[in-house]
């Protein structure tokens, strides 16, 4: 059986910044390296070091525990000499910079992966598994939540839904965010799951909300023939939703609107609920699917292991590297723990 097992000497993330630091400014960004660290962890440890609050550091994006992860964070009024003294074994700090303005969450481009897969007993599923990673850089990637998102106990979203419903109140705003966000996405998951098991992940709709895939611009199809034209030719991206406060919508009567209730009563809410969140849950789009990119040699032998290669690919922010793993065929033997977002 192909397996990953997630471990600091099996999974190596790297983020892809949006920006580098500029070198002049207040705040210091810092590149750190950590070791069986969430990214939180990592924050409260620096915090705790430097004589400051965790909520005054930024971060692009959320890195995760069982890897070696390389990320950037942002702290106001340290001087970078003082933050590269702040590490220790299991968090060092690479490289500081000077830099204008505090790291926000989502200020990134991807993230680089490299993978340790198991199991391989033949030349001929070493063969199928490239094959098969071949085709995902093809074709694109189901852009679904993983499991990791809704929390080691699979209840984040119920957690959720109890605060918008008044029934729990969670004092860490970071928290609260990150539950109210897992609503959003077992919309957006159900609406997938409906889309691929119909065969229209590839499929221009009445009502589709499309993204330009040039300037990331989203736009409702006025004309569905034309767009599909678009789409094929790789212009255009299906988009699902993640429902808030604001967010572009099918137009009620439309077949995407339609599907998008279905997912929404799947959940068990309502589009007045989550945009009762106001700006803790401001409501977007996310594409149905996502390039993947290899990063050669894409599948590398693992000479201390017979059975096992290492893979090398590329993937946009927000997307994770566990589906895209599972899509493969692999399984992901972990347990279910806040990752990367």
């Amino acid at each position: 059986m192909l397996s990953f097992f997630p471990s600091p000497d099996t999974f190596l993330v790297e983020e892809i910044p949006a920006y580098t630091p500029s070198g002049a400014g207040e705040h210091t960004f810092v590149w750190i390296e950590k070791r069986s660290l969430t990214t939180l962890d990592a924050v409260n440890r620096l915090a705790r070091r430097l004589g400051i609050e965790s909520r005054e550091i930024g971060y692009a994006g959320m890195k995760d525990r069982h890897a070696t992860t390389r990320q950037w964070l942002s702290i106001p009024r340290v001087a970078p000499e003082r933050a590269l003294a702040a590490g220790d074994d299991e968090m060092r700090v690479l490289e500081a910079a000077c830099h204008g303005n505090k790291l926000r969450v989502g200020h990134l481009r991807g993230n680089r992966f490299e993978v340790v897969v198991t199991g391989l007993s033949t030349d001929d599923e070493r063969d199928a598994l490239t094959e098969r990673l071949s085709k995902l850089a093809v074709n694109g990637l189901p852009n679904r939540y993983g499991d990791q998102r809704f929390g080691m106990r699979a209840d984040n979203t119920e957690r959720g839904l109890a605060i918008l419903r008044g029934e729990h109140k969670e004092r860490d705003h970071r928290r609260r965010r990150l539950l109210l966000s897992a609503v959003q996405s077992a919309v957006f998951n159900q609406f997938l799951a409906l889309r691929e098991g119909a065969g229209q992940l590839r499929q221009v709709l009445t009502g589709d909300v499309l993204q330009k895939s040039d300037s990331g611009g989203v736009f409702i199809t006025e004309d569905p023939t034309t767009d599909q034209k678009r789409l094929d030719a790789g212009e255009l991206i299906v988009t699902g939703p993640m429902p808030g406060g604001w967010a572009r919508e099918p137009p009620p009567g439309t077949e995407a609107r339609e599907i998008e209730e279905r997912a929404l009563a799947h959940v068990g809410v309502s589009r007045d609920e989550l945009a009762s969140a106001g700006h803790d849950l401001p409501g977007t789009r996310r594409p149905l699917l996502v390039p993947v990119t290899l990063d050669p040699p894409a599948v590398i032998a693992v000479p201390t292991h017979g059975d096992a290669v290492r893979l090398r690919f590329r993937l946009p922010a927000g997307t994770y590297a566990t589906v895209l793993i599972e899509a493969l065929g692999v399984t992901v033997d972990t347990p279910r723990l806040p990752l990367s977002v």
